[in-house]
């Protein structure tokens, strides 16, 4: 029988939908720095190290958005941080540690974007 799950699959696209597409353009292009490849059909698709995130206007104000939250793997985790303070990203709380080994804390901080889906930071950090 041969396999049909989705194992050894790699993730091409992550997707969230928004109210307002240029706010969510703006937050992800201009402050967060990502790379805007292009936009089509109210979708505005970004570059995520060779994933792509797709933001999808949301047309009918009475359904809900749908989302997750996007883990960004920052291998420098006060220089990312510093760096999104001076954009004017204002986290939830500080860093936590959600991992511990005998040599670092895999860090978590998170964020939201315009439209309340989360964002996190995750890093190790050395002890």
């Amino acid at each position: 029988m041969s396999e049909t799950r989705l194992a050894g699959h790699k993730l091409i696209q992550v997707g969230l939908t928004t109210r307002d597409l240029a706010a969510a353009i703006a937050f992800y292009r201009d402050r967060l720095g990502l790379a805007l490849l292009f936009e089509a059909g109210g979708m505005a698709f970004f570059d995520l190290g060779g994933q792509r995130l797709m933001i999808g206007q949301e047309a009918d104000p009475a359904k809900p958005l749908r989302g997750g939250i996007l883990y960004f793997d920052v291998p420098d985790m006060a220089a990312t941080e510093a760096a999104l303070v001076a954009a004017g990203i204002g986290f939830f709380g500080p860093a936590r540690p959600v991992q511990r080994t005998p040599t670092h804390d895999l860090m978590l901080r998170e964020f939201a974007d315009p439209d309340g889906h989360v964002v996190a930071l995750m890093g190790l950090v050395a002890r």
